[in-house]
């Protein structure tokens, strides 16, 4: 039993022990032929589904379900040929927008820390738009904005690093949300492919990763299957990994992006892990406790603790390869890219490592 804040109430010295949920829900896509008022329609109405799916899920699981993590960009899915312009009018959320405001009401509803991924504008960078993972306390409140960092296809704050870090600092680019039930930080997508992305939240205290993300579930192991394992070992922390359960409207098969979500703990060891389709059977216990207790034993197996950061720094600054402030200009402007961008400044970025003899 726990208390308010998310404490053991009968051993208060305890940290707090709860229920996640990987809620694996399908995707309505925003498609081309969409006004922007017609958009926002689909994004109310996907936004009332998961109000009843989320309370329905925790009805089912129990009154210590206190986490939801929801996939990648479930409100909108993907873009599929709009400019970024285009995209950021009738697809991007606004950071005060109706959207929040509405998916704040669900978390309080339901008492529950909301964690979610969707297309985002800011307006310290006009025309643009980020991918942003979100954390919703439930107070109704946003108390964490992570922007991708690596993307294919869309702009991230690498791009406008300067002015960026400027705005937001450091720990604006890594946020970790300090809560009752324990430090939550969130990885978008691919990015769990990255360990620089999961260990620059580690080292400022993550203990439970939110893993918004839009893959194949397959029967064999996948890169980021193989990789959430990884992340949760080397960081000593859970990962709560939500995919789509399909995603509806575009022309590829629904299917394609659907299954397998799952939770990890900080051992690596899968503790839950969902078939395909629309489901809540990706839900499990996280003990902070027993993860405590893991990062502050002496042994082997604290890799945190026997980690040298400082070998690796002066490597990572002289062999960089995406350019910072590509969407920058000289005058201090932001540059709207065309998508071509992206695919462009990738060739280079080869050509740089191909030149250093990396690749």
């Amino acid at each position: 039993m726990t208390d308010k804040t998310g404490q053991n109430a009968a051993h208060p010295t305890l940290g707090p022990s709860f229920y996640a949920l990987a809620l694996q829900t399908s995707c309505d896509s925003i498609v081309r032929q969409m006004t922007p008022k017609v958009s926002r329609l689909a994004m109310r109405a996907t936004i009332e589904r998961l109000a009843r799916e989320i309370a329905s899920s925790k009805q089912f699981i129990g009154p210590d379900l206190k986490l939801v993590v929801l996939p990648e960009y479930v409100l909108t899915a993907y873009p599929t040929g709009e400019t970024i312009p285009e995209w950021a009018e009738k697809a991007a959320l606004k950071m005060d927008g109706p959207e929040y405001g509405a998916l704040g009401k669900i978390a309080r509803d339901t008492g529950i820390f909301l964690a979610g991924n969707a297309y985002e504008v800011d307006p310290n960078f006009k025309r643009l738009y980020f991918q942003t993972s979100f954390i919703i306390d439930p107070a109704g409140e946003v108390i964490l904005r992570y922007r991708r960092l690596n993307s294919m296809f869309a702009p991230t704050p690498h791009d406008v690093w300067d002015k960026y870090l400027d705005i937001y600092g450091m720990d604006g680019v890594f946020p970790v949300a300090k809560t009752a039930i324990g430090n939550l930080a969130a990885i978008a997508s691919e990015e769990i492919l990255y360990p620089e992305i999961a260990r620059a939240h580690a080292v400022r205290g993550a203990e439970i990763f939110v893993h918004s993300t839009g893959e194949m579930g397959c029967m064999t192991n996948t890169p980021k299957s193989i990789t959430r394992q990884a992340r949760a070992v080397e960081n000593m922390a859970y990962v709560v990994s939500a995919n789509a359960g399909g995603i509806n409207g575009h022309a590829m098969p629904a299917d394609a992006t659907n299954g397998c979500s799952s939770i990890v703990d900080y051992r690596g060891l899968e503790l839950v892990k969902s078939g395909w389709g629309q489901t809540m059977t990706a839900t499990a216990e996280i003990d902070l406790n027993a993860l405590r207790r893991h990062r502050r034993r002496p042994g082997m197996g604290n890799l945190l603790a026997r980690q040298r950061f400082e070998l690796f720094a002066e490597t990572y600054a002289a062999h960089g390869s995406q350019t910072a402030n590509a969407l920058i200009a000289k005058d201090g402007n932001t540059i709207v890219p065309d998508r071509a961008h992206f695919v462009d400044a990738q060739k280079a970025a080869i050509e740089g490592l191909v030149k250093k003899g990396i690749i």
